[in-house]
């Protein structure tokens, strides 16, 4: 092993580190290889950084734009509200039109965008079909992930594969020594992925309406949100002493989050009745403070608080929801501006008119100190305010309202545009008209959306997901240091020394499997990236086609169903009160029937030997 070759692989050990842990930013951690690649003179800057001027990067940020722009004028939304008018209230059909149209949508869109526009149409149609939405959340998730298979554009995954592979068909060492055709290194076509795609969601879907339906737990329907949560024992009323120092102090000077530990989410006040909690509004003595926080905290804060505890409080939702004021769940989507950031540091009550009674994480209700909680993607916050605000605060794109809004949101008028574009983008890739590259295709398309202001200038920069942008942009230059140094030459030997001898289908059969096994704890689009050169070259060693072994690992990747790390699957685990144990109990045996699917089909469309 040369000193290339280890500091390459070091790199890449303690890369994958990071992804797995997840401690330091995806993001971060593809910037900080980067640096690493230049600094131990692996390469240079020019080489380094040129995966950010990769085409297949503006691609991809086109695309976001382009299905941003049917999510802003409603286009799938307008398709999902058609489901339950479809199926009524029959749980077999809804699981099955809910996973054909998720599946459908996400062979244009991302899986993950699918999965956030449809949760809340779906949970809105759990509730009018009076179908447990754990019964319908996951069906959708693994639907939406079972599509993007389909196309060339379904999942950011097979766009970053097929750059990759255009790439490593680039290079003169490998057609100088193995004399591959230029041909099998191609990038993907946009439907050369279709026929397995199509077989993929066709199992995936048998399977879950023959046994996964069977197998899927049934929650999330029957208790209130109070019960839910176990809010009820965090809300007392406590009375306000004539003595008190809190008396003519405003919401806001008196500080009882900080100082006490306490949110007040309501006032009453003798004649003039419950009052909302503004921030400017000034305690009276013999006041009513409807709050939450821990009953021990209250206790020991109550004498110089000068507050008394009610007794006799029995908490109702009258409560909790007087007038016009209501209970929400909202979550925080990934890519969100709350990410890291707390509802102290944020202000989020001043901000938003808002008040935050509790945060949902992966099945866990956080019920004190919140003000010092940091969020996290997949977070779902337990919020009291007027729905016109929640709403308001929905559309801005850092939260999803989880509940079906009561005003159709988005640009109808501009919805023909929005498909007009998509579209001609579509067109362009097809037909290879004028032998447009994809990513010229993808700008024609952007333009129009621009120019029909379908998407405004300000918000095209906001649609795209620059971490995804980033971490492709890195691992592709990654793949070039692991080419320069022959670390993937290397890998190549050794998996081709220890395991040839079982067959080219039980190697292929390997990386399939190391795909998989990488994807649990990394980002779909990093593991493809890591082990591509290593399956291309292996299958050169062995005089098989290289092509094949892309493909394999192309499905392998998108394909995530044992745990609910896979950013579709993230939003739905806490919205259809899951377990982590529900997914290893119904993903497995999803795994293993893709996993077939693969192994049977690859090698028929894309023989494994080249003679």
């Amino acid at each position: 092993m040369t000193p290339a070759i280890a500091t390459v692989l070091a790199l890449l050990l303690i890369a994958l580190v990071l992804f797995g842990t997840e401690k330091i930013p995806i993001d971060i951690v593809t910037i900080l290889l980067v640096i690493g690649l230049i600094l131990t003179r692996t390469l240079a800057v020019t080489d380094a950084f040129a995966g950010f001027g990769n085409d297949i990067v503006i691609t991809i940020a086109g695309l976001f734009i382009l299905t941003g722009g049917l999510v802003k004028t409603g286009v799938v939304d307008v398709v999902g509200r058609r489901l339950h008018r479809i199926a009524g209230g029959n749980e077999f059909r809804l699981t099955a039109l809910v996973m054909f149209t998720a599946a459908a949508c996400a062979s244009v869109m991302k899986n993950t965008t699918t999965t956030a526009m449809f949760v809340p149409v779906v949970l809105g149609i759990s509730e009018r079909a009076r179908v447990q939405p754990s019964k319908l959340l996951m069906p959708l998730a693994f639907g939406a992930i079972l599509g993007g298979t389909c196309t060339l554009i379904g999942t950011s995954t097979n766009l970053a594969v097929s750059g990759a592979l255009a790439k490593l068909g680039q290079s003169t060492d490998l057609a100088q020594r193995f004399q591959v055709d230029p041909q099998l290194l191609r990038p993907f076509s946009m439907f050369e992925l279709t026929p397995v795609g199509i077989a993929i969601v066709a199992v995936g879907m048998l399977y879950m309406l023959l046994l996964g339906l069977r197998m899927l737990p049934g929650r999330g329907q029957s208790e209130s949100l109070v019960e839910q949560y176990h809010i009820r024992e965090y809300i007392s009323e406590v009375i306000v002493l004539p003595a008190s120092p809190l008396v003519g102090r405003t919401l806001a000077e008196a500080n009882l989050s900080d100082m006490l530990d306490l949110t007040v989410i309501g006032i009453i006040r003798g004649t003039q009745g419950r009052i909302a909690p503004r921030s400017e509004e000034r305690i009276q003595a013999d006041d009513l403070l409807l709050v939450q926080g821990r009953v021990e905290d209250i206790l020991r804060v109550k004498s110089e608080a000068g507050i008394e505890i009610r007794p006799d409080f029995e908490l109702s939702m009258q409560h909790l929801e007087p007038g016009d004021v209501e209970l929400f769940e909202v979550m925080v989507l990934r890519g969100s501006d709350l990410n890291g950031r707390t509802l102290r540091g944020l202000n989020f009550r001043d901000r938003y008119n808002l008040t935050v009674l509790a945060i949902n994480r992966h099945g866990v209700a956080l019920l004190s100190k919140l003000s010092s909680v940091s969020f996290k993607f997949g977070d779902v916050l337990l919020v009291q305010g007027k729905k016109e605000r929640v709403e308001r605060l929905a559309t801005e794109g850092n939260l999803l309202l989880l509940e079906e809004a009561s005003e159709r949101r988005g640009r109808a008028g501009k919805r023909g545009w929005a498909i007009t574009a998509f579209l001609v983008f579509l067109f362009f890739s097809i037909t290879h008209l004028f032998e447009v590259p994809l990513s010229v295709a993808v700008l024609f398309g952007v333009l129009i959306l621009l120019g029909s202001k379908a998407v405004r200038m300000q918000e095209m920069y906001e649609m795209i997901d620059w971490r995804l942008i980033v971490l492709i942009a890195g691992m592709i230059s990654f793949g070039t240091a692991m080419e320069r140094s022959h670390a993937d030459q290397y890998l190549a030997d050794l998996i081709v020394n220890y395991f040839s001898v079982y067959g080219p289908l039980a190697v292929l059969a390997g990386f399939v499997a190391m795909t998989i096994a990488l994807t649990q704890p990394m980002s779909n689009q990093a593991a493809a990236l890591v082990v591509l050169p290593i399956a291309v070259k292996t299958a050169l060693l062995l005089g098989l086609n290289p092509r094949a072994f892309a493909v394999a690992v192309t499905y392998a990747a998108s394909c995530s169903f044992l745990t609910p790390l896979e950013p579709a699957c993230v939003l739905i685990y806490t919205p259809g009160r899951y377990r982590f144990m529900d997914f290893v109990k119904v993903g497995s045996i999803m795994t293993v029937a893709v996993f077939a699917i693969v192994m049977f089909l690859v090698p028929y469309f894309w023989p494994l030997n080249l003679k």
